[in-house]
């Protein structure tokens, strides 16, 4: 996809899936600046993306360090940031009577506060330009609730809520906004978190919880990184021009609502 002159800013791109975001837009011509928790992972990831990436570090709960690495971002790019791509999140899992508050907060602190700080000091740098794409990440158990995961599955519901009410309010900016409902995906520090809870909490081996979900999926595997990566380019290109406030199942078939 042509991304040519567009800026985009990549949170969490430390990681597996925004890491590959990233270089999905260098691909298309664009010019990038990501961020993620440590500088170190992001120097690294600026590294293995190259071409026109650069970066800084954030924690996304903290709403300076938030509004600072925007500000970078939008000195680095001439006062343009096209495209945010919210990645950022964490996973806990347990049962619900085992949960604590901290647990509770933590969760909800970086999947969901993180994106609203970022989209709050993205979207005066859209307005200013009357464009912009902004691409939330829910999941699959924001669609429907998964069990042990019940604070994860009530923070990316919230994702789903929060993305259709700036559907609304942005759009007469010229600003779409929309979200990915990926389900599990290989390779992936979610799936290596989730994957080792099952593990304990259902005392079977991993090769067996691989198989007890791929069951549920029509198409008989797991989200890879580049289902992931090929969702999130169409809705930052020309071909997701008419879509705003939508919840987009990446799920082979695991969720069709």
């Amino acid at each position: 996809m042509d991304f040519a002159g567009k800026t985009a800013l990549v949170t969490g791109a430390a990681g597996a899936i925004g890491k590959a975001i990233a270089a999905g837009f260098i691909v298309g011509g664009a010019r990038v600046f990501i961020t993620d928790l440590k500088q170190d992972g992001v120097d690294a990831a600026v590294a293995e993306i190259g071409g026109a990436c650069q970066g800084l570090a954030a924690d996304v709960t903290k709403e300076e360090q938030v509004k600072a690495a925007v500000g970078a971002a939008a000195a680095a790019f001439d006062g343009r940031i096209d495209i945010l791509v919210n990645v950022a999140g964490i996973v806990g899992q347990g049962k619900v009577e085992d949960l604590s508050e901290a647990e509770w907060d933590a969760v909800y602190a970086v999947n969901c506060k993180g994106t609203f700080f970022f989209t709050k000091y993205v979207v005066p740098v859209m307005k200013a330009k009357k464009f912009g794409r902004i691409i939330n990440f829910s999941s699959k158990s924001g669609k429907t609730g998964s069990a042990l995961l019940s604070h994860y599955s009530a923070a990316k519901a919230a994702i789903i809520g929060f993305t259709q009410a700036l559907a609304y309010e942005l759009a007469d900016f010229g600003i779409n906004v929309n979200c990915l409902c990926p389900g599990i995906t290989e390779n992936t520090g979610v799936w290596s978190t989730v994957s080792a809870g099952y593990v304990k909490e259902l005392n079977l081996p991993r090769e067996e919880i691989v198989k007890k979900f791929t069951a549920k999926v029509p198409l008989k595997r797991l989200a890879k990184v580049e289902d992931i990566v090929a969702v999130t380019l169409f809705l930052a290109s020309p071909g997701g021009d008419y879509m705003t406030g939508q919840a987009i199942n990446v799920t082979g078939g695991r969720e069709m609502h």
